[in-house]
């Protein structure tokens, strides 16, 4: 069975574990948002790449979700020793991906051929596509000033009120080579539990993209980030909030009403069934939280399981 995910960082990155134990790694390609890119210290930093790799790869910092296991910061003191700004954590093995990354691509390969080659390199077998090879970063404008939305969420936590959300030159971007046709010649697709808004919503918007989802003959199944009316982790409750959805599994799920065939909430959320129901979209209940791998093969095979009744 063909799985092809739209993936975002962290939640995303412990259901594809889930995933890849439970199907063989290399029936699944991964399209992951690089909107959430930035260059900064003259690196291209892709986070949601990275933290796609680094876990599937089995070197991820599990107490954050973010980074290399194990790592030092050396390199960041040093830069703050010379007055750049370091509110963006970056460690001394992450920083040689960084690196490696901006030279190749300053060497004329593509974002798409860098991250297949790293993915490689850690001995990760499911195939991983950025959504784009054109630099799109995601631009938030808040109350206070419009601002890259690593700056948002890292730098200023969340604080600012989002007024509405940008992508910057989407409209020039073409989807990676590959993207369209995993969407087109998927058994299934999955919306990983990320962000709708700057994990799914980048992606979605690369032209092309929605149309290629729109056009598959493969059920498309979505799996809620929120619970309860929160986010496990990340700022998607607050961003509901301000862009005016009803925060709950149903408002994402409003989100994606006319790209989802099976919308998968938690069962703390059971009693939302019927709402999910009346936009056309099929509901599914289970336990979503992921805190163990256990929990996470679990999920997996129950969204393989919707698959399988959707087909």
């Amino acid at each position: 069975m063909k799985i092809t995910a739209l993936a975002g960082g962290t939640g995303a990155s412990k259901f594809l574990l889930g995933l890849s134990a439970v199907l063989a790694p290399d029936e699944i390609t991964i399209i992951a948002n690089t909107g959430d890119d930035i260059e900064l210290f003259g690196l291209r930093i892709c986070p949601d790449i990275d933290t796609v790799t680094y876990t599937l790869g089995g070197v991820i910092e599990e107490t954050t979700g973010w980074g290399i296991s194990g790592d030092t910061f050396e390199s960041l003191k040093w830069l703050e020793r010379y007055g750049e700004a370091t509110w963006f954590k970056l460690g001394d093995r992450d920083l040689a991906t960084h690196i490696f990354r901006t030279a190749q691509l300053h060497r004329g390969r593509s974002l798409t051929e860098v991250t297949d080659y790293i993915r490689c390199a850690l001995g990760v077998r499911s195939k991983i596509l950025p959504m784009t090879d054109d630099y799109t970063p995601t631009r938030v404008i808040t109350d206070e000033r419009e601002m890259h939305f690593q700056e948002y969420f890292v730098r200023w936590r969340c604080e600012p009120r989002v007024k509405a959300i940008r992508f910057e030159d989407i409209e020039k971007a073409h989807p990676s080579p590959g993207v369209e046709r995993s969407i087109l010649e998927a058994d299934a697709v999955v919306i990983c539990p990320s962000n709708p808004f700057i994990s799914i919503g980048p992606i979605l918007a690369v032209p092309g993209v929605r149309k290629a989802l729109e056009e598959t003959a493969a059920p498309v199944v979505a799996i809620t980030p929120i619970i309860g009316g929160k986010a496990l982790k990340g700022p998607a409750a607050e961003m509901l909030r301000d862009l005016g959805h009803e925060v709950s599994a149903a408002g994402v799920a409003a989100v994606y009403e006319d790209l989802v065939d099976v919308f998968v909430l938690d069962q703390e959320d059971a009693d939302l069934s019927e709402a999910i129901e009346q936009i056309g979209v099929r509901p599914a209940v289970t336990n979503t939280v992921m805190k163990t791998l256990e929990d996470k093969q679990r999920l997996a095979e129950f969204v393989l399981e919707e698959v399988m009744r959707d087909e």
